[in-house]
């Protein structure tokens, strides 16, 4: 048995959701190109979840939530490789403010809403298994990519 500890990245994934309507993100990066997501990025050093999530759902969408207006919904561990593992928190806002603008044009190609019954076709596998258990109210931990 190995005595090394896991150092996996930290993601926050934020579900901004008005009614049956979902907020997407299409990348624009290398990683996921052209794929949807939900708004997302890794956590800081030294930084609370919440208080993280909130950043980032600010400075990919322009949007502004209260750390105490995200609700934890699930939590995603994935196996990225052989050589990477992350943690992904994904936090659906109940009260937000401010004017959708794509904030990061590089990494971003569109922001735009979804309902649940229409959601994309083309979801990055990792935060969509997030996603569904959120949806679907099933087990609040995903394991994913493992086997």
């Amino acid at each position: 048995m190995s005595s090394e500890l896991a150092h996996p990245v930290i993601d926050t994934h934020v579900i901004v959701r008005d009614d049956d309507k979902i907020l997407f993100s299409q990348r624009g990066g290398p990683y996921g190109h052209g794929r949807w997501h939900m708004p997302s990025g890794k956590l800081d050093e030294g930084e609370q979840l919440s208080v993280g999530a909130a950043r980032e759902l600010f400075e990919e969408t322009g949007l502004e939530v209260d750390p105490e207006h995200l609700r934890l919904v699930q939590v995603v561990h994935h196996r990225q490789d052989d050589a990477m593992t992350r943690i992904g928190f994904f936090f659906e806002a109940t009260e937000w403010k401010g004017d959708l603008v794509n904030r990061e044009p590089s990494k971003c190609m569109a922001l735009e809403w979804f309902t649940v019954h229409d959601l994309p076709r083309d979801l990055i596998e990792y935060p969509e298994a997030g996603l569904r258990g959120y949806l679907d109210k099933t087990n609040p931990l995903a394991e994913h990519n493992w086997a």
